[in-house]
Formats: C-alpha cells, sequence, structure tokens
C-alpha cells in the first residue's frame, strides 16, 4: 500500500470524509490533500477538408491517432501550450481561431484530466514526425475510419469533426 505525506509537515496522511467525499488529511496540520486533474491542449487543424492527425510513437496508445496535444506546463497558457505540442509534433507553425471543446477524459493511465481543442489554421512550416509521433499526415472523415485512435477525448472530437463533415451535425449542437 502506498502511503502518502504531508507536503506542509511531513506527517503521514490519514482518509477523512470531508466535503462528502474520502480525503487524504493531515492529522497534525489539518492540510487537506486534493488530487487535480491534468491539464492539456491541442489543436484541430483543417487543410483541404481533411484533419491533421498524430501517429503516437510512446506509450500510452503507441501507434495509435490523436489530435496534436499535450500535458500543459504549470506556467504556461493553454492557448500558447496548443500551439507548442502543435509545432513540437508536427513541425507547423498554427495560429488558433476559436475554442472548439473543453473535455474530460478518464481513460488515461498517467491520471485522468481535460483536454483543452482550439481550432487552429497554419501559419507556416513543413509536416514532418518527431519523437513523440512516427507518422503526421492529414485525411479525409472516411480515410480515419479504418485508423486506431487514441483516447477517449481525441475519438471524440474526432468523431465530431467526421460527422460535421458528413452533414450530421454542427459545432455547437
Amino acid at each position: 500500500m502506498v502511503t502518502y505525506h504531508c507536503l506542509l509537515c511531513g506527517e503521514e496522511l490519514q482518509e477523512r470524509i470531508l466535503e462528502n467525499r474520502p480525503r487524504l488529511a493531515c492529522p497534525r496540520c489539518d492540510w487537506i490533500y486534493y488530487p487535480q486533474l491534468k491539464v492539456s491542449a491541442g489543436v484541430l487543424l483543417e487543410d483541404q477538408s481533411k484533419l491533421l492527425l498524430v501517429q503516437r510513437a510512446l506509450e500510452p496508445w503507441k501507434g495509435y491517432w490523436y489530435l496534436p496535444a499535450g500535458f500543459i506546463e504549470v506556467d504556461e497558457d493553454p492557448l500558447i501550450g496548443a500551439q507548442r505540442e502543435a509545432k513540437e509534433e508536427t513541425g507547423l507553425t498554427v495560429s488558433i481561431k476559436s475554442l472548439r471543446s473543453i473535455s474530460m477524459y478518464q481513460d488515461d493511465p498517467r491520471g485522468n484530466g481535460i483536454l483543452i481543442l482550439y481550432n487552429a489554421e497554419r501559419i507556416n512550416g513543413v509536416l514532418r514526425n518527431s519523437n513523440e509521433s512516427t507518422n503526421v499526415d492529414f485525411f479525409l472523415p472516411t480515410e480515419i475510419q479504418a485508423l486506431q485512435l487514441a483516447g477517449s477525448s481525441h475519438s471524440l472530437a474526432i468523431q465530431q469533426w467526421i460527422e460535421e463533415k458528413e452533414g450530421k451535425v454542427s459545432i455547437g449542437s
């Protein structure tokens, strides 16, 4: 069993019911441990009715496809983080046009979190792989159907984009 210690005084934390939930708290100084969601940000980038996807080079979901995205640094604006991730993973510099969606995921073995997804436009750069991606390319909706997609938030956003392209739904509905 893993034990956790207070960040303020070092005492071993104990489980108590606080705010109607079981929480770890310090019996000495009453500090309460609040687990927090991881925050990731990414972009949805279209070119000629094709969607930019990245094939993961790393676990989890190695070999699966997802939108250019990643974890936000503790001192980083999510919008800047989304642009950084797009550049790191694809070689493209992007401009953020609008907020597309915010969704929660609970299927990442690194921890639960939220994905902030922006609509983006390509400014410049050359499409290329990185140490995080084995393949980067633009796909038509019909081509995406054959790909293995990574993570619930990415899969949902990609499926919504496909439905928009097929005229089944419009964003915001």
